[in-house]
């Protein structure tokens, strides 16, 4: 009997357990279905409610509910409120239309422990019935430079960081906007899920206006997507001059290196030229500041989070910096002043005039060279007249070019060479991705097309429209890629926004015609050369100098 009694026991507590829920299990699943039903909803996805009001409304009910039953029995009611869901015909795919479908997953609707039979069969019947006319709350148009937009969404020009409601509506936005709107979002370091599960204390707990910009820009960098920029213009420091270190700098083997001087006279009362080397910042060394900014910038790859991080270590509000330098095999220690992008364009900073870049010309060994980063499409048939003769061309894309690549293309290849394809949204059925038809093509019938070698010089400067450049060019016969891992984020950029900041996320897929991505990888080069210290000191341009050799053996 006593045995009885203690399995009962254990089975009252074992259920009273089971069903407790707490605070972030609720708000991860309101989030899911929130935003689930922004989208699918017949009558929510017609922009007929005021659907940031319906969450407003719904929070508390949703803090009351202590049991995954009286969780369940909420949504269920909001449901239900919102009006019936019309039965349709069952869609049918599209024929001639083929699916991408690496991001697509609804199966929460039917897993989550927390919803109810009943509740996830609702779920089922709205993905079922879904809204299939025009999307109030998303637009995607491949003509307009702006291509997707989150347009009718309520601005809060009085946005109050200490609102709670308001935070979580920041997050609920933004992790629906990826959820369904994000391409790459199966490549992601951690999966979207765990991220909304570890951010909401971040949101819940901000005690002020640093804590929730600190949330925001880390829920973004989990992306692991190069277009990803946070920019911040509200707060303590927002009206503050950023003050820099007067050089442009690489991280090498754990040690920041001077590669390009921004301020002359300042660099030069300070001793800093090309190739110093800086081994610690404010006592810190470079791998303490590597590992530690992870969670603060975002990045498709180390190279680009290298890079980045190298002018976020480099700048501050202060007036000075302690740097420790390696200089002739010792450590020296000393305190520079920063200088400011006013600086920056004062005559008295600048050592004589600017030298004027050519946008092409013809180096020694008969080797044309192209600067991506000036040429314009109305220099393209100039540039390839004086350079039809030569050897090869070398076209330098450690730059953003300017639209340039279908025009050389004309003159690189004797006809139409496939290069690209691409997915979009499906706003019929969010977050299924859609082969976009054909194949991009580039280049024309031209059988006095260029015959030398085609070179193509990239790094991680190299982003968006330079890798789609890069991509475009290297169908060329005879092209080769040299240099190192780009940034891994093609396409065009869709922006979220609201009082404070921007920031902004890769809209619509990039792949190579045989289907392989070039998010996070990049392109890849055929030779892969990198800067060293040593060459950095010796004035030399590495992946330059490993372009004219391959041009001369070969190899």
């Amino acid at each position: 009997m006593k045995n009885k009694i203690s399995l009962l026991l254990l089975f009252v507590i074992q259920t009273a357990f089971s069903n407790n829920i707490t605070e972030n299990q609720k708000l991860t699943a309101t989030c899911k279905v929130w935003g689930f039903l922004k989208y699918y909803h017949p009558n929510v996805a017609d922009g007929s409610k005021n659907w940031d009001e319906q969450l407003f409304t719904i929070l508390p009910l949703v803090e009351k509910a202590q049991s995954q039953e009286e969780f369940s029995t909420v949504l269920e009611n909001w449901i239900d409120n919102l009006g019936g869901v019309k039965e349709i015909e069952p869609i049918t795919e599209q024929k001639n239309v083929e699916y991408f479908d690496k991001n697509f997953d609804l199966s929460w609707i039917n897993k989550d422990k927390l919803f109810s039979k009943s509740l996830s069969k609702k779920l089922k019947s709205i993905e079922e019935n879904r809204f299939q006319g025009k999307q109030y709350y998303v637009q995607y148009d491949l003509d307009t430079g702006n291509i997707l937009q989150f347009n009718n969404e309520v601005k809060y020009l009085n946005f109050k960081w200490t609102d709670k409601n308001l935070r979580i509506l920041m997050l609920f936005r933004y992790w629906n906007y990826v959820e369904y709107f994000f391409p790459y979002k199966y490549q992601m370091d951690q999966k979207w899920d765990i991220t909304l599960e570890k951010m909401i204390p971040l949101f819940m707990e901000a005690k002020n206006e640093d804590d929730f910009f600190d949330a925001m820009q880390k829920l973004t960098v989990k992306l692991n997507d190069s277009h990803v920029v946070f920019y911040r213009y509200s707060g303590p420091d927002s009206n503050k001059i950023l003050n820099y270190f007067p050089a442009k700098c690489k991280i090498i083997d754990e040690k920041i290196v001077v590669t390009e001087i921004r301020a002359d006279s300042l660099a030069e009362a300070q001793n800093i030229k090309i190739g110093t080397v800086i081994t610690k910042v404010n006592n810190k060394t470079i791998k303490e500041i590597i590992a530690e900014n992870r969670d603060l910038i975002a990045a498709s790859n180390e190279a680009v989070y290298l890079d980045r991080l190298t002018e976020s270590a480099l700048s501050g509000y202060s007036d000075t910096v302690k740097l420790e330098f390696l200089q002739d095999g010792k450590y020296i220690t000393k305190t520079i002043n920063w200088y400011n992008e006013h600086d920056s364009h004062r005559n008295e900073y600048k050592k004589g005039a600017k030298i004027k870049k050519e946008k092409f010309n013809v180096l020694d060994n008969n080797i044309g060279y192209v600067d991506m980063e000036i040429l314009q499409v109305k220099n393209v048939p100039d540039m390839i007249e004086t350079l039809q003769s030569t050897k090869a061309i070398i076209f330098d894309i450690r730059n953003h070019p300017k639209d340039t690549n279908y025009a050389i293309a004309e003159y690189l290849n004797p006809e139409p060479k496939e290069f690209v394809k691409f997915i979009d949204p499906d706003l019929s059925f969010p977050g299924r991705y859609i082969w976009r038809n054909g194949i991009e093509t580039c280049g024309r019938i031209n059988p006095d097309y260029y015959k030398g070698k085609v070179i193509l010089l990239l790094n991680e400067k190299s982003i968006s429209h330079s890798e789609y450049t890069a991509m475009c060019l290297k169908v060329a016969p005879n092209a080769t890629i040299i240099g190192s891992q780009t940034a891994g984020a093609d396409g065009a950029n869709a922006c979220f926004q609201s009082k404070g900041f921007q920031t902004w996320f890769t809209c619509y897929g990039v792949f190579y015609p045989n289907k392989k991505e070039t998010q996070r990888i990049g392109i890849v080069p055929d030779i892969e050369v990198k800067p060293t210290i040593k060459g950095i000191q010796e004035g030399k341009d590495e992946v330059l100098d490993r372009a004219l050799q391959f041009i001369e053996t070969g190899k």
